[in-house]
C-alpha cells in the first residue's frame, strides 16, 4: 500500500497500524539491469540525513523477473555503495549489524527497476510486545487484526474464539474496539529513533502523536470471549491479555461443547490447519456441524483448505485470500440463521 505525507504521518503508521508489518520510506528508484547499474544507481543517493558513520547498518534484497536473481548479490551491491559513499563523504563508514541495525535498508528490484527504501519500524510491528510467550503455530498479532477487518466485526455484538490458542485473535479484538495503539504496547525504539535525522522536533511529534492515541482509547469495550480445549492455553491467554492491558472472559471448553452467546456473537476463529498442529479425520465434520448450530451468528474462520467449507455445507458469506506465514489459506464467513 503506497501512501505519500509528512514524516509525521510515517511515524503514526508505525504507532497506530494494526495490519501493516512495516513501513518503507523509498529514498530513491533507478535502473539496475546489472550490478554495475545498480551499484551506481545507490551511489548517486544521498542518505547523511539517515545515516552516518555513527549509525549501523544492514541491507536486505528480493529480486523479480529480472536480470539479477541473486537478492544476496543485490545485497552486497548496495551495501558496497553506500559505504563507499560514506568513505567518500566521512572517511569512515558504518559497520554491519545483521541482527539489529540502526539503519535497516530494504532494496526491491523488479523488472530491472530498483527501489531502495528504509524502514521506519525497524523490528517488525507485528510484535506488539505483549506476546511474550506463545502456543505452537500461533498467527501474527497482524493477520488476526486483518482477519477482524476482513471478517466484518462491528466492534459491538460479542466476539467469541472458540479455539484461542494463546489469545492473540481475542486480545487484538479488544485493543482495536478500545482503540489502544498498538505502538503503546511496544518495547524498545522504532527504527527511525535511531536514525541520524531524528531531532528535537521529531522528537516532540512522536511525543503529540502517543498522546493523541491516549485521548482516544475507549475505557470499555464489548464482550470478548476467548474459549480452548486446552487448559495451559486458556492460562496463557489469561497472562498475555494481562500484558496487554486488557480484561478478557476466558474459559475452558471443546469448541464442539459451544452453543453461543445470547445475544448472538461474531465467531473469529484459526483452527488447526493439520500442518504445523494435528487434527483427527473427524475434525472438520464435528467441527462442521458445532458451528452450523449457532443460530443468529456470524462465523469467520480461517482454513488452510476447503474441509470445513465442506463439511458445513453452505455458501459462505464470503470469501477472502489470506497468507498464514508461508500458508495461502481462505477467511470463509457464514451467517446463520
Amino acid at each position: 500500500v503506497h501512501f505519500g505525507g509528512l514524516f509525521s504521518d510515517a511515524m503514526r503508521a508505525c504507532y497506530e497500524s494494526r495490519i501493516a508489518m512495516r513501513v518503507l520510506w523509498r529514498r530513491g528508484s533507478f535502473p539496475a539491469h546489472d550490478g554495475d547499474a545498480l551499484y551506481e544507481g545507490v551511489r548517486e543517493l544521498d542518505l547523511s540525513d539517515v545515516l552516518t558513520p555513527a549509525q549501523s547498518l544492514s541491507v536486505s534484497a528480493t529480486v523479480k523477473n529480472g536480470e539479477l536473481t541473486h537478492s544476496g548479490f543485490v545485497a552486497q551491491k548496495v551495501k558496497d555503495a553506500l559505504v563507499d559513499a560514506q568513505r567518500a563523504q566521512f572517511g569512515k563508514r558504518s559497520d554491519v549489524d545483521r541482527e539489529d541495525a540502526d539503519v535497516k535498508v530494504s532494496v526491491h528490484v523488479v523488472r530491472d527497476q530498483a527501489d531502495l527504501y528504509l524502514d521506519l519500524a525497524g523490528s517488525p510491528l507485528h510484535r506488539r510486545g505483549y506476546r511474550l510467550e506463545a502456543r505452537e503455530a500461533p498467527i501474527k498479532e497482524t493477520l488476526a487484526a486483518a482477519m477482524l477487518r476482513l471478517a466484518g466485526w462491528d466492534r459491538q455484538r460479542p466476539l467469541i474464539d472458540p479455539m484461542c490458542g494463546s489469545g492473540t485473535i481475542a486480545i487484538e479484538a479488544l485493543l482495536w474496539a478500545r482503540s489502544i495503539a498498538p505502538g503503546s504496547l511496544r518495547k524498545g525504539p522504532y527504527g527511525f529513533e535511531r536514525w541520524a535525522s531524528h531531532d528535537a522536533r521529531k522528537k516532540d511529534a512522536l511525543i503529540a502523536i502517543r498522546e493523541k492515541a491516549r485521548e482516544r482509547v475507549v475505557k470499555a469495550g464489548p464482550e470478548v470471549l476467548a474459549l480452548d480445549v486446552d487448559g495451559n492455553a486458556v492460562a496463557l491467554t489469561r497472562k498475555l491479555a494481562k500484558l496487554a492491558g486488557v480484561d478478557l472472559r476466558c474459559e475452558r471448553l471443546d469448541v464442539r461443547d459451544f452453543v453461543g452467546t445470547d445475544p448472538p456473537g461474531h465467531i473469529v476463529t484459526n483452527p488447526p490447519y493439520g500442518i504445523r498442529l494435528e487434527r483427527d479425520e473427524s475434525f472438520d465434520q464435528e467441527l462442521g456441524a458445532a458451528l452450523s448450530r449457532l443460530s443468529g451468528h456470524r462465523v469467520s474462520v480461517i482454513c488452510q483448505d476447503r474441509e470445513l467449507e465442506d463439511s458445513i455445507r453452505a455458501k459462505p458469506t464470503q470469501e477472502h485470500a489470506l497468507w498464514n506465514g508461508d500458508l495461502e489459506c481462505r477467511l470463509f464467513s457464514w451467517d446463520f440463521r
